[in-house]
Formats: structure tokens, C-alpha cells, sequence
């Protein structure tokens, strides 16, 4: 049972039993994640909202980027569900704009929110853009909805466990390089004590690099980490975020001093590390 694109759409007829037979199987009295939903077409938002909502979310559905802004100045969302073919202004542009911080700041209270991508299959070149503008993850049309459950719910644990504070006692700052990683804040500030946005997969990623430097981590050592702490790794997507990381850090990729590609090994953050 697939969602797929309007154009060339053929949907399995089994999707609509599939959809009445999926049934709340939680009955946790925690308040209900609100999500947003972008995507132009109407049969997949009211689909995507009939199925979430039978998950226990709360579900607003939008057909374009303005609509969505409307949206998310009348109500706090935990994760958006966007589409990157949207008419007019792009998912991809939308997606920029949420993690570009603008000069009056009239983005900072969204720039964190989670973002799950919706894009047609084989658009490689803009699932990697995606993840470069610091998309959480991303899923393929045509798509099951249990899979863009697993996944929704994996980004919204990982962002609610990076969001909680430290244990009683334990360190809350790693310092290294001049960078401070405030784990209770889960913030980065630079030498000058200026924070450095980063999204939550970015966040997860450094806090294992720190955890662990000047030791080569493979990259199926990141994932299986990241898989460790719930995040939902993206396939293929370790290079895309370190390339990210090195750009916050303002490491030089083509000459990396902090964190370094080993051949044929891994990545490795060469730094001292002290914990405060």
C-alpha cells in the first residue's frame, strides 16, 4: 500500500482498507504531536492527515509554502511532512528559509522544528540538497504509510531526547577547538560565545564526534550510533552531514584540521576535549 504522486498515480485499492484497519494502539494520556503537512496535492494531505490522526497525532494540512507560514504563525508544530515539489515557492526553498535565520529573527523560534521530505523517486540530486538544508529525513514517493510512520516517530523521539536535559552531576559542556557543546541548552557556541544553529541530526552527529575524539569512527559505526540514539539516519547521508558539520565549524573541507576524512577509515574530530 503505496501514496504516490498525483501525475502517473495508480493507487492499490487495498490502501483505503489498509487506512480503516490502522487503529490508535497507543492510549497515553501525553498530548498529541502536532503535525504539518505540505503537499499540493489534496488526495495525499487528506490521506496522510486521515492516517496520522488515527496514530493519536494532531495533523494540519497546507497545499503551498504561504499557506504553511500561515499555519505555523497560528500554532506551534513538532514536525513538518513536506513535499519538495510544491507550486511556486519550492520545498526546497521553504526548507531554506525555515533554517535560515533572518535578520530580524523572525525565523529562530522555527528553525529546529523537524523536517520530514517527501520527494519523487529518483531525485537524488534533490534529496541531497534536502539534506544539506538540514532535513531530519527524507522518504520517496511512492511511499508506505507505515514506513513515514517509523520515521516520523523515530525524528520526533530523537528530538525529544536531545532536548532533555542532562543527568544530575554530569557534565553539561564539552569544550574543544575554542567550540562549546551545551548539552543542557543543546546549543553550539563559537570561540566568541555566538551560537551556531544546528538542526537535530546535526546536533546528534557532533555530540558522538565529541564523545569520542581522536578516535576513527567508520561510517557504519556513525550509523549504527545514531541508530543508538533513536535518530533515524538518512541511507548514504554520513558525508552530506559531516560536510554540514565542517561548514558550522568553519573547517575547511578540501583541508579538514577538525574533523578529518581517514582513508579508507572514517571521520575522526581531532581536538582536546574538556568537559565542564
Amino acid at each position: 500500500m503505496l501514496f504516490q504522486p498525483t501525475w502517473g498515480r495508480v493507487y492499490n485499492t487495498t490502501m483505503m482498507q489498509h487506512l480503516e484497519l490502522s487503529t490508535a494502539r497507543s492510549n497515553d494520556v501525553a498530548p498529541a504531536p502536532r503535525i504539518l503537512v505540505v503537499d499540493d496535492d489534496r488526495e495525499i494531505r487528506e490521506l496522510l492527515a486521515r492516517f496520522l490522526e488515527r496514530e493519536n497525532f494532531k495533523v494540519v494540512t497546507v497545499r503551498d509554502a504561504a499557506e504553511a507560514r500561515k499555519a505555523m504563525a497560528a500554532a506551534h508544530f513538532q514536525l513538518i511532512v513536506l513535499d519538495l515539489m510544491l507550486p511556486g515557492e519550492t520545498g526546497l526553498e521553504f526548507a531554506r528559509a525555515l533554517r535560515t535565520p533572518s535578520g530580524d529573527g523572525s525565523t529562530l523560534e522555527h528553525r529546529d522544528i523537524p523536517i520530514v521530505m517527501l520527494t519523487a523517486l529518483g531525485e537524488e540530486v534533490d534529496r541531497i540538497i534536502g539534506l544539506e538544508l538540514g532535513a531530519d529525513d527524507y522518504l520517496a514517493k511512492p511511499f508506505s504509510p507505515r514506513e513515514l510512520l517509523a520515521r516520523v516517530r523515530a525524528v520526533l523521539r530523537r528530538a525529544g531526547e536531545t532536548a532533555a536535559a542532562p543527568s544530575s552531576g554530569k557534565p553539561t559542556r564539552m569544550v574543544f577547538s575554542g567550540w562549546t557543546l551545551d548539552l543542557s541548552r543543546r546549543r553550539l557556541l563559537n570561540p566568541d560565545g555566538v551560537e551556531t544553529p544546528l538542526t537535530g541530526g546535526e546536533y546528534e552527529l557532533l555530540v558522538i564526534l565529541v564523545e569520542r575524539a581522536n578516535q576513527v569512527l567508520t561510517r557504519d559505526m556513525l550509523m549504527d550510533l545514531l541508530r543508538g540514539r533513536q535518530s533515524g539516519p538518512f541511507d548514504r547521508a554520513i558525508d552530506v552531514a559531516i560536510s554540514r558539520l565542517r561548514r558550522k565549524l568553519e573547517d575547511d573541507g578540501r583541508n579538514s584540521q577538525l574533523i578529518k576524512t581517514v582513508r579508507g577509515g572514517g571521520y575522526v574530530l581531532a581536538a582536546h576535549v574538556s568537559l565542564r
